[in-house]
């Protein structure tokens, strides 16, 4: 199924579009919080179409996906009880949170560079340390390095790369969606179990 192709040529156009930036802001802001759709999927073809642009846009993607995860550590920490957990609980995803504060009392200020680095849903993470009121002061900061590193890293991927990069991304865009749905439900079972 060829669903991966047709996604990419739209993400392509609205990566074009003169709201562009807003709309990766967006995306970052709530990707922290709430949101599914992760930001490299709005990034990649941004700083593809446009590679001038592609620190700008890594910028932008940083610091509000920070600015979301702050917001997220808010509702975490004062919010819990009257907002969160009912959400949370709605959801299904308890099991997510008790996993979180595992990973938060093995590895501390770590699991929150891991969680902003990797495919694990940082969103957990960030509510998770308002809940246990993490300091605020290094969960912000390992936040920019993690995101950072990750974000400047797809966009240097996508400027390095450049047409060939875009070639090959189109080749084997299916095949990458369908590995990635496969690694979201793996991930998502080993949080659950």
């Amino acid at each position: 199924m060829k669903i991966f192709s047709r996604l990419y040529q739209q993400v392509m156009i609205w990566a074009m579009h003169r709201h562009a930036p807003v709309y990766l802001s967006l995306n970052s802001f709530a990707e922290s919080i709430f949101w599914p759709v992760p930001v490299d999927v709005m990034l990649a073809p941004m700083a593809l179409s446009k590679p001038k642009r592609a620190w700008y846009y890594a910028g932008l993607a940083t610091v509000f996906s920070v600015l979301g995860a702050c917001f997220g550590y808010l509702l975490g920490y004062a919010l819990w009880d009257p907002v969160v957990q009912p959400f949370i609980a709605t959801m299904g995803y308890e099991g997510k949170i008790d996993v979180a504060r595992q990973w938060f009392e093995e590895w501390g200020i770590w699991v929150i560079f891991i969680a902003s680095f990797t495919p694990i849903p940082y969103k957990v993470f960030t509510v998770t340390a308002g809940l246990l009121h993490m300091a605020l002061l290094p969960f912000v900061l390992v936040s920019l390095v993690g995101r950072g590193l990750r974000f400047f890293l797809v966009a240097g991927f996508m400027v390095w790369g450049g047409v060939r990069m875009e070639a090959k991304l189109i080749r084997y865009i299916d095949i990458i969606g369908w590995l990635c749905i496969v690694a979201a439900v793996v991930a998502y079972l080993m949080l659950k179990s």
